[in-house]
């Protein structure tokens, strides 16, 4: 028993170095990147809003493939801050009312997918406790991905719902889409930073969303996992204690 307590404060020593180790790094990447990022960013509009039609198709279209991984290098290092900070921020606890939270992401998130026919079923949710902050970051990122993924397809279905594992004792959320889904072989590396399974070309993102959301589950000592069939869709859950 004594050697499995040393061998966890060890392993929780080595944690939280690690974490420092990965905010520092973090914040060093941050502080030398976004200078020469802003310069790029801003003189590639400066072509394009003074030079624009002075230049050929092919060069206006160069021009906008500067501006738009300048614009997703700033949000892979604000992920990545996110991510480093997870670490040491507070962990605010009060009830959760989960239909609310739920509703007000999804009404937010659907404002930007005017002309899409996205089917919508959301059951009712068991209210929960946690940083209401942080959870909202889960739902966030599972339903963007969702509504992301299912994009392909000419109408998108998502079911947004819950059920209670009474021999965990924990409530268990869902959130599943008829998307792309992916091959289950490739599971180990889906929580991972920057793990992407599909290409950038087809579906943006930095690759950090999900390990962001496994991490704020972890601190609520709860689970994350995902199911799924290529081309038929997956299914993400998360569980918090009751």
């Amino acid at each position: 028993v004594l050697q499995a307590k040393q061998k966890a404060l060890l392993a929780e020593k080595e944690a939280k170095k690690i974490s420092s180790e990965l905010e520092a790094f973090s914040y060093s990447v941050s502080h030398d990147l976004r200078s020469p990022l802003r310069s790029i960013s801003g003189f590639a509009q400066m072509l394009r809003e003074d030079y624009g039609n002075k230049i050929d198709k092919e060069g206006n279209r160069l021009i906008e493939v500067v501006e738009r991984n300048a614009k997703r290098m700033g949000q892979l290092i604000d992920d990545l801050l996110a991510f480093s900070r997870l670490g040491k921020q507070e962990l605010g606890k009060a009830e959760i009312d989960m239909d609310a939270l739920v509703k007000s992401v999804l009404e937010e998130l659907l404002d930007h997918q005017k002309g899409r026919k996205i089917a919508l079923d959301l059951k009712p949710l068991q209210a929960a406790f946690g940083d209401i902050n942080m959870i909202r970051q889960v739902w966030d990122n599972l339903i963007s991905n969702a509504i992301k993924y299912s994009q392909s397809k000419g109408n998108s279905q998502i079911i947004i719902s819950c059920y209670e594992d009474m021999q965990m004792g924990e409530v268990v959320y869902c959130v599943k889409d008829n998307g792309v889904g992916f091959d289950m072989k490739y599971i180990d590396k889906l929580f991972g930073v920057f793990q992407r399974l599909h290409k950038k070309e087809e579906f943006e993102g930095t690759g950090v969303g999900l390990a962001l959301a496994k991490r704020i589950i972890d601190r609520h000592k709860g689970r994350i996992w995902a199911e799924a069939i290529v081309n038929e869709g997956a299914t993400f859950y998360f569980s918090l204690p009751k």
